[in-house]
C-alpha cells in the first residue's frame, strides 16, 4: 500500500499533529506534566478521541472531568508552555512528509490544523517544512473547529480551489468528519504512520 495523491485532486490539505508531525508523545508528556503539577490524572484516550480539536476543548474536558479549580484558559497556557518547551522532541511522519515534498511546486498545498498558530509554526519550523506550504490555517483563524468543515474550507478558499477538488490527509476522526462534510477527497494516513495506541487495550 502506498500513500498517493488522488488523480482528480487539484490541491492538497494536510492536518499537522499526527499527520505531518509525530507529536502525540510530546502532547501526552506535556499534559501529564501539567496534571502532575495540579495533582490530577491525565487520560491519554482523550487525545485519541479528540484529535483535531483545539487545546481549549481538551482543557475544558480535563477541567470538567478532574473537577479542577483552575480555568480552562489557564490550563491551556500551562499545557502550551510545556509543549513549546519540548518542541525539539517532535519527529516527522516520513511517509506523509515525503509525499508532501514530492508534490511541492506542482500543486497548491495548505495545512489545516486545530493547533494554535504559535504551536503550528514552532512544529513546522522544527520539522523544516514551514516554507513548503502556500497557506496555514490554524485554530486561531476560524470560529468553528473540526469536526466542522471551516478549517478545510478556509484552506480551499485561500488556495482558490473548489472544495470538491481538494484532498485532505488526516489521522483524526474529527478531521475526517470535517473533510467529508466539506465534500473533499479524504485520505486516512493512519495506516502509513505509527499508531502509539496500536498495542494498547481497547
Amino acid at each position: 500500500m502506498e500513500l498517493k495523491i488522488h488523480p482528480n485532486a487539484k490541491a492538497l490539505i494536510f492536518d499537522l499533529d499526527g499527520t505531518l508531525s509525530d507529536s502525540l508523545p510530546v502532547h501526552i508528556a506535556s499534559w501529564n506534566a501539567v496534571c502532575e503539577k495540579l495533582n490530577c490524572t491525565f487520560d491519554e484516550r482523550i487525545l485519541v478521541e479528540m484529535t483535531g480539536a483545539p487545546t481549549l476543548s481538551f482543557a475544558e474536558r480535563i477541567k470538567r472531568e478532574q473537577n479542577l479549580e483552575i480555568t480552562a484558559e489557564e490550563l491551556v497556557v500551562l499545557k502550551q508552555q510545556e509543549f513549546w518547551k519540548n518542541i525539539n522532541q517532535i519527529k516527522p511522519h516520513d511517509a506523509v512528509i515525503d509525499l508532501m515534498k514530492s508534490a511541492h511546486g506542482k500543486i497548491p498545498m495548505a495545512v489545516g490544523t486545530g493547533a494554535s498558530r504559535t504551536s503550528a509554526m514552532l512544529q513546522m519550523k522544527e520539522l523544516g517544512i514551514y516554507q513548503l506550504f502556500d497557506f496555514i490555517v490554524t485554530a486561531d483563524d476560524v470560529d468553528r473547529h473540526k469536526p466542522e468543515p471551516d478549517t478545510f474550507l478556509k484552506c480551499a478558499e485561500l488556495m482558490g480551489i473548489e472544495p470538491k477538488y481538494c484532498q485532505v490527509f488526516e489521522d483524526g476522526e474529527l478531521g475526517m468528519q470535517a473533510a467529508q462534510t466539506a465534500g473533499m477527497f479524504l485520505t486516512d494516513v493512519r495506516p502509513f504512520v505509527t499508531d502509539p495506541f496500536a498495542d494498547s487495550e481497547n
